[in-house]
């Protein structure tokens, strides 16, 4: 038996609980130096730390692969409740005002490229002029659903149209359950047909027929070969046929603008591609509901002066960016 599973059993009366926040912060980086620096600790100390924290709890924790560090299943359950309690504890024993004139917080925003493109280079100017110590990672999308990401903390502040996600968030507070995601509207916008300059459907009215029978290239952030169009054509018996399936809205709107292939962009985001006058856009010839696109983030993060200040800058943006 390894030595990591002939531990005794966990005694919090003798754990060193200055260890949580070495593990939180390694978790974070996925990197012992970078958690070290963040610490202000040495490398070696850091190294330390873990290996105590693995013989407390009979876990590797985290392993290195490659120049990363993957953490175990153990301490992917582990996190989001140790994360929660720090923040809880920072509230309770020394609350603070964030200044982002003095401030270094990094955040961790998971975002589709069309909506990157739109609200990144305001909030980028908002940081030079207000916060330039703040920097932001951009994750792109790979779900519909971004509660996993926010409760693992792999997120700060999720955007993006979660219809399925934010209706179960609804439905458990309707229900007096305890939710712990809130979210906030922050624009609505629509989604057009995209085909080249000069493509055979570019002029003329686009009716189903011609719509079903052409090649289409789909978006789809998890990479199945169905999206919310497919299931709006099911619902008539329709179908089309989907011959690429891309993951990015700005690669989609590059290979329909060189090939006959239809795609479905958000409207707002042709004007931002760089070679709009390339594309046509067209009405799709079904109904489609309005797509609303929301903040999504973990309620422990509520209370954190610097997350409500990314949030306000967030929704000031997108309503500048998309007026009532």
């Amino acid at each position: 038996m390894s030595a990591l599973t002939s531990v005794a059993p966990f005694n919090l009366r003798t754990f060193d609980l200055n260890l949580l926040k070495v593990f939180d912060e390694v978790m974070a980086e996925r990197s012992l130096t970078k958690a070290a620096k963040r610490l202000a600790l040495t490398q070696p100390a850091v190294s330390n730390a873990l290996r105590r924290l693995r013989e407390a709890w009979g876990d590797e924790l985290l392993v290195r692969k490659g120049r990363t560090l993957q953490p175990s299943a153990r301490a992917l359950e582990i996190w989001p409740n140790v994360r929660e309690a720090l923040v809880s504890l920072q509230s309770a024993l020394a609350p603070s005002v964030f200044d982002p004139a003095t401030a270094d917080n990094s955040f961790v925003l998971a975002m589709a490229d069309a909506t990157a493109a739109e609200l990144l280079p305001g909030l980028v100017a908002v940081l030079a002029e207000e916060a330039p110590g703040v920097s932001l990672r951009v994750l792109p999308l790979t779900t519909r659903d971004p509660r996993k990401l926010l409760d693992e903390g792999q997120a700060d502040l999720a955007i993006g149209h979660f219809p399925v996600a934010l209706a179960d968030l609804t439905a458990r507070a309707q229900q007096g359950e305890t939710v712990s995601f809130l979210h906030q509207r922050l624009f609505q916008g629509e989604y057009v047909c995209v085909m080249r300059e000069g493509h055979p459907f570019a002029s003329g009215p686009l009716s189903l027929n011609r719509y079903c029978s052409a090649r289409h290239l789909l978006v789809s952030f998890s990479g199945h070969a169905f999206g919310f169009v497919d299931e709006a054509l099911a619902l008539q018996g329709r179908a089309r046929r989907i011959v690429l399936t891309v993951n990015q809205f700005f690669t989609a709107s590059k290979v329909v603008a060189h090939s006959d292939l239809l795609t479905v962009l958000p409207r707002h985001f042709i004007g931002v591609t760089g070679f709009s006058e390339q594309l046509v856009q067209r009405e799709l010839p079904l109904e489609m509901p309005v797509v609303q696109v929301d903040s999504v983030w973990h309620h422990r993060q509520n209370g954190n002066s610097a997350h409500a200040w990314l949030r306000t800058k967030v929704m000031a943006l997108a309503h500048k960016a998309f007026p009532a």
